[in-house]
């Protein structure tokens, strides 16, 4: 895989979609700041085993994304940005893309062999609802968008489970949040691009009203804040890093989400939140003041 015939290949990856699996290494994150954890986390061996965990979720997500552009190459045809993918726009043969899922696929569960029981069962479990969800569920309004965020609940599970760490249930339900918030802002997008056109690019948009969506989308976004603020400053997460400095986090949270629905509203952005977090500046200082910000907490307070 040379040359252009490699860039097909390798944009069929989807790269971009990795930031997603980022997600696994919440665990190794918070794991090094808890007293209480911190042995699971010494040494080099750790490191390799969430960097495999990694791996292995990129290798299945990316075998999962060329079956759904293989279910979807009729569809994606008809979207802007969508039908210049490998598979819709020709430069990808389906026989080329199949062998190429099943070598990507082969791939990820046999490196999960090299991690433990739990989180290879955990993998299993998401490639199985990414299956369903490509053949069945996303055709079916607000299951596809709960899918969605279910799948990042499963990545951070799987970072916990590769390093026998546990990881808080607030942590996981502010996961869940954030992720349906996106996904609806998703749905959002779509639903204003297509209008008239839609069931003819996703099934399930017909089953989406834009002013509910609006109040859904408001509704979730509060519920994530409200989740985040009570995990920083609960008890439990007090007592397990030694510190309510967290809070201090807090507005970063606020800021990103209202930078990412001004996104939404003002600037009909949203359709592919991976680029939007790659590429708007505003979100990416954020962020970055969001992490330098945790990391003087777990430092100095």
């Amino acid at each position: 895989m040379t040359g252009f015939g490699g860039l097909i290949y390798l944009k069929a990856l989807r790269p971009a979609q990795w930031l997603k699996n980022g997600v696994v290494l919440a665990a190794y994150f918070f794991a090094r700041w808890d007293p209480s954890q911190v042995e699971h986390i010494q040494g080099v061996a750790p490191l390799f085993s969430v960097a495999v965990a990694v791996i292995c979720f990129c290798a299945v997500s990316s075998g999962i994304y060329i079956i759904n552009d293989l279910h979807d190459i009729e569809a994606d045809r008809v979207h802007p940005v969508k039908r210049l993918r490998p598979l819709a726009s020709g430069a990808l043969k389906k026989k080329s893309a199949c062998i190429f899922a099943a070598v990507l696929l082969g791939i990820g569960f046999a490196g999960s062999l090299a991690l433990p029981l739990g989180y290879i069962c955990v993998l299993a479990a998401y490639f199985l609802m990414q299956l369903l969800y490509t053949f069945r569920l996303k055709q079916i309004a607000y299951v596809d968008v709960f899918i969605i965020a279910t799948g990042f609940v499963i990545r951070a599970m799987a970072g916990a489970l590769a390093l026998s760490v546990r990881i808080s249930p607030w942590l996981l339900l502010c996961t869940f949040l954030l992720a349906l918030f996106l996904a609806m802002c998703k749905r959002r997008h779509e639903k204003v691009l297509f209008d008239d056109k839609e069931e003819l690019h996703r099934e399930a948009l017909s089953g989406y009203n834009i002013n509910l969506l609006d109040i859904q989308i408001g509704i979730t976004a509060a519920a994530t804040l409200v989740c985040y603020s009570i995990y920083t400053l609960s008890a439990e997460t007090v007592e397990r890093f030694g510190t309510s400095g967290l809070g201090l986090t807090i507005p970063f949270v606020i800021f990103g989400i209202f930078r990412y629905l001004d996104l939404v509203y003002s600037n009909q952005d949203g359709g592919r939140p991976e680029k939007v977090l790659l590429t708007d500046k505003v979100i990416i200082i954020t962020i970055l003041c969001y992490g330098i910000t945790a990391l003087m907490v777990f430092l100095f307070c």
